[in-house]
């Protein structure tokens, strides 16, 4: 299988780290070779039919800062839209970043690839957000595959657990922690007792929050999750502007230390069902699955016939994430 990588931020480089160390074992477990034929940054692109080397673009990319620079093949003069005509391939993989603006570039690149009769597979939210029924009315109508398991929980797995796992049973809700940002945040302010402020430059240090956290901490990450698993597994049409959302960075650590002396942690909530889409913070009890540190996320899925399921996984990180699209991309040969 040929791929194009759009996109070689944190989630494009975990992506091809993780087919450089499992390329050999997803030929003896599924038959089939994965080839990265295409990759492209904000600054340029690597094309060659014959394959890039994965190790080779991680490296260029740490070195030079773009895999323009790619020995033989990288272009700084093909980017964007052009990358897709530029190359023979047979799966997107769009990990561009998220804007919840216009969901652009991500929904110009997957509608130009659904339009040229290829599969996509995203870790992107803005465009999913927005756009979500006519995203999927398209690649019905151009007979592709269309996969985001990324877009949700990282490594959690929930889409596809969801539908291939508990097919007999129809989701009537579901409720998370659908960010680790802003859960790492509030396990550190409940058991350090430190000031939100402080806590969030501690967090923007590790690298885990953003030099710019505001997707993260104002709830828009969460809301954009909420949108998507309402759309693609309780079948309710939405989008972003439909979500009530409320973030943490109103949160002191003294309603924190409140919370803690009743038994409660403060976290922030994703609520999605036909009665509600909201992400805010709420009190949780402490010995509840909600009950989650550092960047873990989790959802519990209400069924109709297996009751309450809950899954807990990364919700963030390069690698783990990448785990996520490459299941995505085995998933779509193996249909």
């Amino acid at each position: 299988m040929n791929i194009c990588l759009m996109g070689f931020g944190a989630v494009g480089q975990g992506v091809a780290k993780a087919i450089s160390l499992k390329k050999k074992e997803i030929k003896e477990n599924f038959g089939f070779d994965i080839k990265i034929v295409a990759v492209a940054d904000s600054s340029g692109s690597a094309i060659s039919q014959e394959g890039l080397n994965a190790e080779l673009l991680l490296e260029t990319k740490v070195n030079t800062g773009s895999v323009s620079n790619y020995p033989q093949f990288g272009n700084n003069d093909i980017k964007g839209m052009d990358v897709l005509d530029s190359a023979d391939y047979d799966c997107l993989v769009e990990a561009t970043p998220t804007n919840i603006e216009n969901g652009e570039p991500a929904k110009s690149l997957t509608l130009k690839a659904f339009t040229d009769k290829k599969d996509v597979v995203t870790s992107n939210k803005g465009h999913l957000a927005l756009f979500f029924s006519e995203l999927i009315n398209e690649a019905n109508k151009n007979k592709v595959q269309f996969k985001f398991e990324a877009s949700v929980g990282g490594a959690m797995p929930i889409l596809n657990f969801v539908e291939e796992t508990l097919p007999s049973s129809k989701p009537e809700s579901i409720i998370g922690i659908l960010n680790g940002t802003t859960n790492y945040i509030l396990s550190r302010m409940t058991s350090e007792g430190s000031s939100y402020k402080n806590t969030l430059e501690e967090s923007q240090q590790l690298g885990i929050a953003e030099t710019d956290p505001t997707q993260d901490v104002e709830g828009i990450d969460a809301a954009c999750k909420t949108v998507i698993l309402a759309n693609s597994l309780l079948g309710i049409d939405c989008a972003y502007n439909d979500v009530e959302v409320t973030g943490i960075s109103k949160i002191s650590s003294e309603a924190i230390e409140l919370a803690s002396k009743e038994g409660y942690f403060i976290k922030l909530i994703a609520e999605v069902s036909k009665n509600a889409l909201k992400v805010s913070p709420r009190l949780v009890k402490k010995n509840s699955p909600y009950a989650l540190e550092g960047t873990l996320n989790m959802a519990t899925v209400k069924t109709d016939l297996a009751d309450d399921v809950t899954v807990v996984g990364k919700g963030a990180g390069s690698l783990e994430t990448a785990s996520a699209i490459l299941t995505d991309i085995i998933n779509v040969f193996k249909k």
